[in-house]
């Protein structure tokens, strides 16, 4: 947390729920397995700005403390990192490749609006390789895997430090 700031006026940390991992360590093992797999030949900045904004969308708190982070260390910009948020508005600080895939995140995350139109999945498939596409689609659902874990369990936010979990 920000070392300037007062902690006798923050509110309560609460608590989780559970600690998937130490419950369910074959699933936990199993979404690792998927989430390392998901990433192999995408482009790591590109990888954390869709898990930042799919984890802004199902507002999981700790996937967004983990990959702000992971992304600030690895040289993102704060400023692309705080835009992200409003993407739309501030398309101009990304490529149309990176728009296409935080626009596919969006499309992908948000099922209840119904299914991914055509339009979104076509702007994707038209920056992307399709292999490189399979691998961008797979990178999206592990990620809300990860958020609906997240949000369920209520694992707390704050303590992550980039790179913690790096694996593969």
């Amino acid at each position: 947390m920000d070392n300037h700031t007062d902690t006798t006026a923050l509110a309560a940390e609460h608590a989780p729920r559970m600690r998937m991992a130490k419950l369910a360590p074959e699933v936990h093992k199993a979404v690792l397995a998927l989430e390392i797999a998901a990433r192999k030949g995408l482009d790591p900045s590109l990888v954390e700005l869709v898990k930042i904004r799919a984890s802004q969308v199902n507002h999981c708190a700790f996937c967004l403390d983990m990959h702000t982070k992971d992304a600030l260390a690895a040289g993102e910009s704060v400023e692309r990192v705080v835009q992200l948020a409003a993407w739309e508005e501030s398309r101009h600080f990304y490529t149309e490749k990176e728009l296409a895939a935080i626009e596919l995140t969006e499309a992908v995350t948000v099922l209840t609006d119904g299914f991914v139109p055509d339009e979104v999945y076509a702007r994707a498939a038209a920056q992307f390789e399709e292999a490189e596409l399979a691998q961008l689609i797979a990178v999206i659902a592990t990620i809300n895997v990860w958020n609906r874990i997240g949000v369920t369990t209520r694992s707390t936010p704050g303590h992550y430090t980039a790179g913690q979990y790096k694996q593969g």
